[in-house]
């Protein structure tokens, strides 16, 4: 019986790009999102993709996803993002809820709807995807790193919790991914902001290197845990150390 795959926060970035991978790797794929219409036009590129309207953010949303599974042997954690790059002391408590929701709660939400069918499938794989805004602080990222850092430690805890299980827990922490739709949502939409970014550094990430990374770590044998991988760009050294070449 082929495997299937839940991946939140599919319409865009690295949820599109680990979606249209592990369809291609043979899973049956179900890509979640809020954006419908990205969500139907990925699913035209394969059968094996199967758009669902899901909105992490929402127990109700998530239960239905849950309760329209008859299996589900792969769960990635993606959907979440970064808003706002604010001093803590004058950081809007706004984005920090919006950070919590999604990337922590958000992440709680579909683990917890989905970890017995994980346990039943008999080798499951649950992804959570942070950063390395997760091991390291940096200034005006403090909800953001708050959030991954609370993600880092729910994978760190469920490999404790789950052990003797049939599931493996597996982080991957992105360093520079230029990827859709990020620095814009961090910057409110200012263009110019997002640009800056990546202003002068040679390759950073793309999604489909993160994808090509979940798709290698869930593939690995069912005796084979990867605790956590961390991927930078080889311009960036850590997190506020980037090389940058002028024009």
């Amino acid at each position: 019986m082929r495997k299937t795959a839940v991946v939140t926060g599919a319409s865009s970035g690295i949820g599109e790009a680990t979606a249209r991978r592990l369809a291609a790797e043979g899973y049956d794929v179900v890509a979640g999102a809020r954006r419908r219409d990205r969500l139907d036009k990925l699913a035209a590129e394969s059968p094996s993709i199967r758009p669902v309207t899901l909105d992490v953010t929402s127990q109700e949303s998530v239960d239905a996803l849950a309760a329209s599974l008859e299996r589900c042997d792969v769960l990635v954690n993606n959907a979440g993002g970064a808003f706002g790059l604010d001093p803590v002391a004058d950081a809007r408590l706004d984005d920090w809820q919006r950070m919590y929701d999604v990337n922590v709660l958000g992440s709680l939400r579909m683990t917890q709807a989905l970890i017995p069918k994980l346990v039943a499938s008999g080798d499951g794989v649950l992804v959570m995807l942070t950063s390395t805004a997760g091991h390291g602080a940096y200034e005006g990222g403090g909800g953001y790193v708050a959030a991954k850092h609370a993600q880092r430690t729910m994978a760190e805890t469920l490999r404790l919790e789950l052990v003797g299980q049939p599931v493996r827990i597996v982080e991957i922490a992105p360093g520079m991914v230029r990827s859709e739709g990020f620095a814009l949502t961090r910057f409110g939409g200012d263009e110019e902001a997002a640009a800056r970014v990546y202003a002068g550094v040679p390759d950073p990430l793309t999604s489909d290197d993160v994808a090509d990374a979940i798709a290698w770590s869930v593939t690995r044998p069912a005796h084979v845990n990867i605790d956590r991988l961390v991927i930078r760009p080889r311009a960036q050294a850590a997190q506020h150390k980037v090389h940058r070449v002028s024009d």
